[in-house]
Parts: C-alpha cells; sequence; structure tokens
C-alpha cells in the first residue's frame, strides 16, 4: 500500500488573495512505513514574501527567486505523488493552495477524496485535546530537536511519524523475520474439520451398552475400595 506524506510552506493562509507555494515536501510510505524515497522543492512564488511569512518558515524573496517556478516542476511533483492516497495535517489548507497552484497552469486538481487528514485523525482519537503538528510530536515523544522553523520536507517527515502512532503504533515497522515456507495444516484441525468414513457411526448397541457395563462393574470406589464405582450409582 503506496502512501505520499505530504507538506508545503506558502506566503500566506490564502490563495485566492494572490498567496502563493514556496516549498512542497513530500516523503512515500509502504504500509505505512518510510521507504526512504522523497521529494523536495523550493518555488519562486513570483511574489514578495510577507513578514509574518517570513517568521513561520524564514524564506527570503531572495532566496526563492533563484529557484524554480510551479511550472517548472508540476510533472516531476505529479510523477512522484501518482495516484497514491495523500496524508496531510490540515489536509484543506495544503489542498487548496495546491489546486490554486494546478489550475495556473492548466492542469486538473487534485481530488479531495485521496487526502487522509491527520488533523482530523487527531480531533478524534484525542478529543479537546491540542492537535497541532508540534503538540502530536510531543505526545508521542517524536524529537523536534530538527525543526526550529517550519520546513515541508522535515514537517512531512515528522508526519509520516505522527501518522504511524495515529494508526496504531511503532509495531507495524517491527523487522520479523518472515518466513515463507508452506503452512501445513494442523493434523488435530484436520481430524475435527474433514470426514472420516472409516469410522462407525450412529449409537451403541444394546450388546455393546452391556459389556461396557459389566467392564464399569469390575472396578472399585477409588475412596475406600469397596463399593461400586460412583459413575454406576443412579
Amino acid at each position: 500500500m503506496r502512501e505520499i506524506v505530504l507538506d508545503t510552506e506558502t506566503t500566506g493562509l490564502d490563495p485566492a488573495a494572490g498567496h502563493r507555494i514556496v516549498e512542497i515536501g513530500a516523503v512515500e510510505l509502504s504500509h505505512h512505513i518510510p521507504t526512504g524515497a522523497e521529494y523536495h522543492v523550493y518555488l519562486n512564488p513570483e511574489r514578495d514574501m510577507p513578514p509574518e511569512a517570513f517568521k513561520l518558515h524564514g524564506l527570503t524573496t531572495e532566496f526563492l527567486s533563484e529557484h524554480k517556478k510551479f511550472e517548472e516542476v508540476v510533472d516531476d511533483f505529479l510523477t512522484f505523488i501518482g495516484t497514491a492516497p495523500l496524508v496531510i495535517h490540515n489536509a484543506v489548507f495544503d489542498l487548496n493552495f495546491l489546486n490554486a497552484e494546478l489550475a495556473l497552469v492548466g492542469r486538473a486538481g487534485i481530488d479531495d477524496r485521496r487526502a487522509i487528514d491527520t488533523l482530523l485523525m487527531a480531533r478524534h482519537n484525542f478529543p479537546g485535546a491540542r492537535a497541532s503538528l508540534d503538540a502530536l510530536c510531543q505526545r508521542f515523544s517524536i524529537d523536534l530537536t530538527t525543526r526550529d522553523k517550519h520546513g515541508a520536507l522535515i514537517d512531512a517527515h515528522l508526519l509520516a511519524a505522527v501518522y504511524l502512532e495515529l494508526v496504531g503504533g511503532r509495531q507495524p515497522g517491527l523487522d520479523l523475520q518472515k518466513d515463507d515456507s508452506p503452512v501445513m495444516p494442523n493434523a488435530v484441525d484436520r481430524r475435527y474439520r474433514e470426514p472420516r468414513p472409516d469410522l462407525p457411526g450412529g449409537q451403541p448397541t444394546n450388546a455393546e451398552r452391556a459389556a461396557h457395563r459389566a467392564f464399569l462393574e469390575k472396578l472399585k470406589d477409588m475412596s475406600d475400595g469397596s463399593g461400586p464405582p460412583i459413575w454406576l450409582a443412579d
């Protein structure tokens, strides 16, 4: 099962107000475990960087002006994500920006049904608790020392670790030895599951019952060695 954990950094909060994506980070998961494959790019937003956004991610207008525009990387980006589900924290925000960028270059948008929103998962699992990425990392004891500012690739890696915890913890990542030898049916199970035509069926005959009782009458009660055994008492 292939999934892509994705994060973006932007110049602001609303693409309808002219804000753009300035960084995309994504990591590939297979059965919830990072494969090591990742996608990362800085983007020239073709506009200035507001001070509020700069405080979050530290990306300057000058730095970003030296990087490619979204239209120049769109093919590589779409190839990397393919048709896999997208694991995103607050998916509405990132998908709004990605679809706005795709619309600007004449590409079809990403269906929001592909999104697995870890913000909604966290709110469902921990009602009333803080559900930011930082708060979830703290809850799950995920190391945040590499994150002094927001960064799309760093946050995608952190989110992958959080997602693993949300879907059941680190147990899926245990490197257990796989035994590919064929599994033989259990002999006892086979005996109870398969018909045995060689065995007689039905109830015991009167002669069999009499022979069995005669045998039991030869046995003595183990408590004092006298009298009939208790299983013959009426």
